[in-house]
């Protein structure tokens, strides 16, 4: 009798403890949960998919601007520099004011921090177009918008997309931070984790958010290339 109590005790100091950890594995947590994940990572998207159009709209027609004068380009780099050094908790704390929680508030904070590296990576690309392709385009008769949208534009998409490159991979990472202001993604997730003390949460959020942002830089970086080459070739 003694013997059995004490081969129970052992086995289930064995197994206890395993137990337990398999109920903290993030594996087992994420297929118990894919749909959250899904959910929240649909919410991510959207966050930074929406602030990276917004903000390459609002950056083109500065950027545009920028590379024909000098001046818009300093006070927009002034400008937007200014934006970009604001701490992300005090930024998303300063529009709660003006425009609440929520996705409003996540998708303004994102725009403002990607202005700054994409006007100028798009006037620094109409810049770098040289001279002599220009004049020649006006030689055989483009007007100045043509010369644009057809000319400078297309050889300026290598750098263009280096800063969207880069503006992507921050905002995917920064948008994280947006779930204290209830705007949702991953971050819930993670920050759900934290609040429970339980690590499964946390490094499913984490690995997403990661995977997410390797998956969007390698695929912008694999364009980057192709974009250089095909000018390499022209």
């Amino acid at each position: 009798m003694g013997r059995r109590r004490l081969t129970v005790n052992f086995v289930y100091k064995i197994a206890g403890p395993g137990k337990r950890w398999c109920r903290r594995d993030p594996v087992t947590w994420f297929l118990r949960n894919w749909d959250q994940v899904a959910v929240a990572l649909g919410e991510h998207l959207l966050i930074a998919g929406s602030a990276l159009a917004i903000a390459f709209a609002l950056s083109l027609a500065i950027g545009i601007a920028a590379a024909r004068s000098g001046r818009v380009f300093d006070a927009a780099m002034a400008m937007s520099g200014i934006l970009y050094t604001i701490p992300t908790l005090a930024f998303l704390a300063l529009l709660i004011p003006v425009v609440g929680l929520g996705k409003a508030n996540a998708i303004i904070c994102m725009v403002a921090f990607s202005l700054m590296i994409l006007v100028r990576n798009i006037a620094t690309g109409i810049r770098e177009v040289p001279s002599e392709v220009t004049d020649a385009a006006r030689g055989m008769g483009m007007s100045s918008r043509e010369i644009l949208w057809k000319v400078e534009l297309p050889l300026a998409m290598p750098v263009i997309v280096a800063g969207l490159r880069i503006s992507a991979v921050t905002v995917i990472s920064v948008t994280v931070v947006a779930a204290y202001v209830n705007a949702g993604g991953l971050g819930t997730i993670i920050f759900n984790g934290i609040a429970s003390d339980y690590p499964p949460k946390i490094v499913t959020g984490a690995l997403a958010a990661c995977l997410l942002a390797i998956a969007v830089d390698v695929s912008l970086a694999a364009l980057e290339r192709r974009l250089k080459a095909r000018r390499a070739i022209a």
